[in-house]
């Protein structure tokens, strides 16, 4: 074939490619749901939300510079958002999650939340769960659930999801550590925790949280000892995390101060206490669980419980006193009874305690005031009257103005 028979050819090829239709692109994947507002079994309601992490994860850009074929993933231990509190049903989530992401398609290690382990990982997971009323007039209240992937190097939040959980039994009692603790364990730092949990995919973690991050690690297993009963370790853990850059905060205040008093370190316990009590006082957060009696202003009569109320008014006694605060002492009453009889309860209880104070510190009288919420700010809202809602029959102590 000649030249110019060889450029036709060529000529004629192109036309006809031309006239050839283009192929098809390939169908969009579906939408990711990332907010599931059908109220389904615990189960089920933790598959839906950990399912939709991972589809997040698979559309997302390569957000870590980690080139490891398996991505590890930290888990900081879960918690109740209304409470700040571990649950039992905390504790579930978070070990139903684990499960689920490490059998999942996208290659995850979930790693144990260790200090050598936050350096090493890709994603931080978060979740909370939070008791909120159902979307069926008449239903018992349901659980949403949230939980959120932090790049560790970058700081953002990566992907985010939530779900909710019909309350069918689900066990709300706290763990040792928080059904021991004398105060609300709620600060700056869990808030930033709940507030990452609860982000948009592509929004920075909060920092106040975020910051702490190796600390929380060590929280975490000083918690772990606690719970297991190994006080002297638990103390050791929760005065290194004192110890480092963002340390003081409630959660190891009061660590320090439960872990001495079960190694019966009375003195010692005190001077934490003072500490804790301090540190609520300056940041205007401080909710002390003094239980009485039901229906009574008389302490509880275990002296198991009670024991330690002496010094505990001792200390913010002075602590108020130094700090030269003026204070509105509320008393709170958990969702038994009329509103009526609660809220002359809750007053009856705050009027005690401020004449306990008052007697500790006589400088206090003219600089607190007793008011009753009764359960108009319940925490846990369950109204059973036992370990469950504990936060829910506290007192706190409000700085106000002189």
């Amino acid at each position: 074939m000649t030249i110019r028979g060889l450029l036709a050819y060529a000529s004629m090829l192109l036309v006809v490619a031309g006239c050839a239709k283009p192929a098809p692109p390939p169908p969009a994947p579906p939408p990711v749901v990332t907010n599931d507002t059908s109220e389904r079994s615990f189960e089920e309601a933790v598959n839906v939300a950990t399912d939709a992490l991972v589809a997040q994860l698979q559309r997302a850009p390569a957000a870590s510079t980690k080139t490891d074929a398996k991505r590890g993933v930290v888990i900081d231990p879960m918690i109740d958002s209304s409470s700040g509190q571990q649950t039992a049903s905390t504790q579930a989530l978070e070990q139903r999650v684990a499960e689920r992401l490490a059998s999942g398609a996208v290659p995850l290690e979930v790693m144990p939340f260790l200090i050598a382990n936050v350096g090493k990982a890709h994603y931080l997971l978060t979740g909370t769960m939070t008791r909120t009323p159902s979307s069926q007039a008449g239903a018992p209240h349901v659980f949403q659930i949230n939980l959120a992937l932090t790049d560790l190097q970058r700081g953002t939040v990566v992907a985010q999801a939530s779900s909710r959980a019909r309350d069918e039994g689900l066990d709300m009692n706290p763990t040792r550590y928080y059904r021991d603790s004398p105060i609300v364990v709620k600060d700056k730092v869990v808030d930033g925790y709940i507030a990452t949990s609860q982000a948009a995919p592509g929004s920075p973690a909060d920092a106040v949280y975020f910051e702490r991050v190796a600390t929380a690690s060590t929280i975490a297993e000083a918690t772990v000892a606690y719970n297991n009963e190994s006080y002297q370790d638990a103390l050791a853990l929760y005065q290194s995390a004192a110890a480092k850059p963002g340390g003081e905060q409630l959660r190891v205040l009061n660590g320090v101060y439960l872990a001495s008093w079960k190694l019966r370190r009375t003195s010692e316990a005190e001077e934490a206490f003072g500490k804790v009590v301090a540190f609520g006082l300056t940041n205007n957060n401080l909710g002390v669980k003094f239980l009485f009696n039901p229906g009574t202003t008389n302490f509880w009569s275990d002296a198991q419980i009670s024991g330690p109320y002496g010094f505990w008014l001792r200390q913010i006694a002075r602590q108020a006193s130094a700090a030269k605060v003026c204070m509105n002492v509320v008393g709170h009453t958990s969702l038994t009874g009329s509103a009526p009889y609660n809220d002359r309860l809750s007053l009856q209880r705050a009027t005690y305690i401020k004449q306990r104070l008052d007697r500790e510190a006589p400088e206090l009288g003219p600089r607190t005031k007793a008011s009753g919420m009764g359960f108009r700010e319940n925490l846990v809202g369950t109204g059973t009257d036992d370990a469950r809602d504990a936060l829910d029959r506290r007192v706190e102590f409000k700085i106000t103005g002189c």
